[in-house]
């Protein structure tokens, strides 16, 4: 059997939940989902996004071994990383802004880091990259 038949799909859509953990829409009658389309550990975008992440931390550690990284540096870090992954957003806005600028200003803002988190939570999780069943 060809190994390649468990392949995961480059990206998955990841619908929001807000911070009670309930799923989140744009609209009252629940018919537009916010949700994120991410690029998964399956994908070039996100071994590219992986690499720069980790070049990124060795500079930094570079200090004879001591790390040399704020808070601030580290945020950045993430932030780049998911914003990286990201391919779109559905139903979501943040002052107007579109592509890479939602991204980051979604995954930087702390009020709203649950968002930050459940991305980051979901990209690490191979099988939520699964290809659907084609068994009935």
């Amino acid at each position: 059997m060809d190994i390649r038949k468990f392949a995961v799909s480059p990206t998955a859509r990841l619908h929001l939940r807000d911070a009670a953990e309930q799923l989140m829409y744009a609209d009252s009658n629940s018919s537009k989902p916010m949700a994120v389309n991410l690029f998964g550990p399956g994908s070039k975008e996100y071994a590219k996004a992986d690499a720069e992440r980790s070049n990124r931390m060795l500079e930094m550690l570079k200090n004879k071994g001591k790390p040399n990284q704020s808070a601030a540096d580290k945020a950045e870090v993430a932030t780049d990383f998911l914003v990286a992954c990201t391919e779109s957003f559905e139903n979501l806005e943040y002052d107007k802004l579109t592509g890479v600028d939602l991204a980051r200003a979604v995954y930087y803002d702390v009020t709203i880091g649950f968002i930050a988190d459940q991305v980051g939570s979901f990209i690490g999780d191979w099988g939520n990259f699964t290809k659907p069943s084609t068994k009935g």
